[in-house]
């Protein structure tokens, strides 16, 4: 069921988010079904552009990754969307007894997963690793993942709107917050010589 809801969050996301609900569907389906797969997007795309394409900075040559250097950061890159994904949903449902939510099973992950629907499908640019290209399709992504966030977790914790508004902002800061602490752990993570490796 997982993938068939793709479509649906993308075009009439509100009757999608009602379908979700009443899905019973576990955490391991949903990453077998959905997150495993679309998270390959944005990792291969990235392998790709990094080796194949290559980017380039002003008038400068084109600058490529060895593909070692590249399929070690992109199995970082997945990894982290997986653990990411995984983590968010588990604040959700701490949060859930905050904003008074009476649900018989935790729908976090669920709702972080299928949130993040627009960034793994809009992941294939990174195939096309040009900086301007990029940031402004990564922002649309995004953009409408937020949206997705805010329609949608009322819908799928049955609270009401203005509940819902104040639980998506906590949900949002969360985010924010693991964001910014990723790009630490991959300073971290560079400084051990992990970091890009340029071909010559």
């Amino acid at each position: 069921m997982s993938l068939s809801h793709t479509v649906g969050l993308l075009t009439h996301p509100d009757r999608e988010w009602e379908s979700i609900r009443n899905d019973s569907e576990s955490i391991g389906k949903l990453y077998l079904g959905h997150v495993l797969l679309l998270a390959l997007i944005p990792a291969v795309a990235g392998f790709y552009g990094t080796t194949q394409v290559g980017w380039q900075i002003g008038d400068g040559q084109v600058i490529r990754l060895t593909s070692s250097s590249a399929l070690q950061l992109c199995m970082l890159f997945y990894a982290a969307m997986l653990a990411g994904i995984y983590i968010i949903g588990r604040f959700i449902d701490f949060f859930a007894a905050t904003y008074e939510v009476k649900n018989d099973k935790p729908r976090g992950v669920i709702l972080a997963a299928y949130t993040a629907t627009p960034v793994f499908l809009l992941g294939i640019i990174a195939a096309y690793p040009n900086i301007w290209v990029n940031m402004v399709v990564g922002l649309a992504a995004i953009a409408y993942s937020v949206y997705l966030l805010y329609e949608g977790l009322p819908i799928l914790m049955k609270i009401p709107e203005d509940r819902g508004f104040m639980f998506a902002s906590s949900v949002l800061t969360v985010g924010l917050v693991m964001f910014v602490g990723l790009l630490a752990i991959s300073v971290v993570v560079w400084s051990m010589g992990v970091g890009p490796v340029y071909t010559s």
